[in-house]
C-alpha cells in the first residue's frame, strides 16, 4: 500500500473509532471534540482512484447554512 494510502486509511479508521467512542455513555465529549477536529484537519488527500473520474466534491447540493 502506498504511504499516502496508508495514512488516509489509518486516519479514516481513527475517525470511525472516535465516532464509536463518542456514542458511549461514559465518553469524554470534550476529548472527542478536540481530537476529531485535529484528525479531520490532518486527513491527507484521498489516494488516486478513490473517487470516480470527474468526481467534483463541490458539486453536491447546498446544505442549510451554506452560501449558494
Amino acid at each position: 500500500m502506498c504511504p499516502n494510502c496508508e495514512d488516509f486509511a489509518r486516519t479514516v479508521l481513527l475517525l470511525g473509532q472516535l465516532a464509536l467512542y463518542a456514542d458511549m455513555g461514559s465518553a469524554d465529549l470534550d476529548f472527542v471534540e478536540s481530537v476529531s477536529s485535529s484528525l479531520a484537519v490532518s486527513l491527507p488527500e484521498p489516494p488516486p482512484g478513490m473517487f470516480p473520474p470527474g468526481y467534483d466534491p463541490d458539486g453536491g447540493p447546498a446544505y442549510p447554512g451554506e452560501d449558494s
